[in-house]
């Protein structure tokens, strides 16, 4: 009897909101590029106060690898990961989704609250918003 295979998310899905650890793993991979647990593990207990275990980092990762923001290839024994998005992709899609969120939930409060944002800034980081939101 084979497994069943674990369906990767689409590129432009949704990917989900980090936690803690979670977040700190990601930072590294999308430094790093394609890494091993251990090299992960490495290199955050490094800068911790208190080194976590190996099998901490395994699971977080492999839990990142089913939620679809990490790839795994295995080599042998061991598994290399990498991040899915880039972190600017996956910044954006997660604001994207929640701003649609907010505006699903709020309507024109929302927006109205983003339009007095908007207004508030220097004019010329409004220029440049508004040039990026032109390229999507």
């Amino acid at each position: 009897m084979t497994s069943p295979k674990i369906k990767q998310p689409a590129a432009d899905a949704v990917p989900p909101p980090l936690h803690e650890l979670e977040s700190e793993v990601m930072e590294e991979l999308w430094v790093s590029g394609e890494v091993t647990v251990r090299a992960v593990m490495e290199v955050l207990n490094k800068r911790a106060s208190k080194p976590r275990a190996y099998t901490t980092y395994m699971t977080i990762m492999a839990r990142l690898h089913k939620k679809g923001l990490l790839v795994r290839r295995r080599e042998g024994k061991t598994d290399y990961y990498a991040p899915v998005h880039t972190r600017d992709e996956y910044m954006a899609l997660r604001a994207r989704s929640e701003v649609e969120g907010l505006v699903a939930r709020y309507g024109d409060v929302a927006l109205s609250n983003f339009a007095e944002q908007m207004a508030g800034l220097d004019p010329a980081r409004r220029r440049a918003l508004q040039r990026l939101a032109r390229k999507d």
